[in-house]
């Protein structure tokens, strides 16, 4: 299978710059794969299509400031987005390592310094494949304190801003209502459409809605390097489904209910929990592409996805490749908003 396969054409000024004005008034496509059929609505409506029984699985991930900006030793830009720390996984005997993507004009040198401002200095310890580093953060007291001064929203590249009077909207809007357990680098995006309003809406119908924890990393966002898809290896990301959640999820299995993932990143951690036979935490580099069978995800809550990625391959997983182009063509047609802070889409 060819990565060039899941290629597509999208105008410029079909990427959102900015989220709905309101969370729940984007608009809604939903793809019913049976029926092959497609409707519109807008997300404020998403309990219209949803039935009383089925289980609504969201992730609590929250995403840190974790763009952070400064200058090399020898004083040329730099700017560092923090995916992971990796103390307990490859450095157990130092501390404050952390796994990190670098951009500036040249590669810093191994041992060199970073400079980020009075609060934070990084010593770059490693380079690996795929643009990662390793860096030693040094600091005095609490990092994520730290980070939350002086680091950025980690928006994606295709959001682009000119000036920093944004970050306080984007700090706001970049985070999903469920935000409790802080650890990603970028947004869970499809749970940004939620408001209070429409969780009420949904639980008045007997809907229950669960949460679970995935960090988003690069794994979620990094570009596919490869001719075919069965060679591209996804980079590991940290989940944890509670006792609780898990219990809820397995029952409803059994008793025959949907179960509705909330994000392409609750797929991959439900699947992988199924998969390694209910291991409630841990790391996975699940890479779902069609002819996958999705074990306990019935239905998808998902934004619209750029060309080429591991998330559109995802969604053509679950509703078939030729479907969710006929979705996206007809996405653009009617001039969704696409990616990150654009429009949604839910497939059942």
């Amino acid at each position: 299978m060819l990565v060039n396969e899941f290629d597509y054409h999208l105008p410029p000024e079909f990427v959102a710059q900015a989220p709905a004005p309101e969370r729940d008034a984007s608009r809604l496509m939903v793809v019913f794969r049976e029926e092959e059929k497609i409707e519109h609505a807008i997300f404020a409506e998403v309990d219209n299509y949803l039935n009383s029984g089925d289980i609504v699985v969201v992730n609590d991930t929250k995403v840190r400031p974790a763009r952070i900006i400064g200058h090399k030793e020898t004083g040329g830009k730099v700017e560092v987005l923090l995916l992971q720390p990796l103390n307990a996984l490859e450095y157990p005997k130092e501390k404050n390592i952390w796994e990190a993507l670098i951009d500036c004009s040249k590669n810093p040198q191994i041992g060199s310094t970073l400079f980020f401002g009075p609060e934070l200095n990084a010593r770059v310890v490693k380079q690996k494949k795929e643009g990662l580093w390793d860096i030693e953060l040094i600091y005095a007291g609490d990092l994520e304190e730290v980070l939350e001064r002086i680091g950025k929203t980690p928006l994606p590249p295709y959001i682009k801003r000119e000036h920093d009077n944004q970050e306080p909207f984007d700090r706001a809007r970049y985070q999903t209502i469920f935000a409790r357990n802080r650890g990603s680098a970028a947004a869970p995006t499809a749970g940004l459409h939620f408001t209070n309003r429409v969780i009420n809406r949904i639980k008045k119908k007997g809907i229950e809605v669960v949460s679970l924890t995935l960090h988003v990393g690069v794994g979620t966002f990094q570009p596919v390097r490869v001719d075919k898809v069965e060679v591209h290896r996804m980079h590991s990301e940290y989940y944890k489904i509670s006792p609780e959640t898990a219990k809820k999820i397995t029952s409803g299995i059994e008793h025959g209910q949907r179960i509705i993932a909330c994000g392409t990143t609750s797929a991959r951690a439900l699947e992988t929990w199924i998969s390694k036979k209910n291991t409630l935490c841990g790391f996975t580099d699940l890479f779902i592409y069609p002819g996958y069978e999705f074990r306990a995800v019935k239905g998808m809550i998902t934004n619209f996805h750029l060309p080429r990625s591991t998330l559109l391959m995802l969604v053509s997983a679950f509703a078939g490749t030729e479907m969710i182009f006929r979705a996206y063509h007809e996405a653009i047609t009617k001039k969704y908003r696409f990616y990150s802070y654009g429009d949604a889409m839910l497939i059942l």
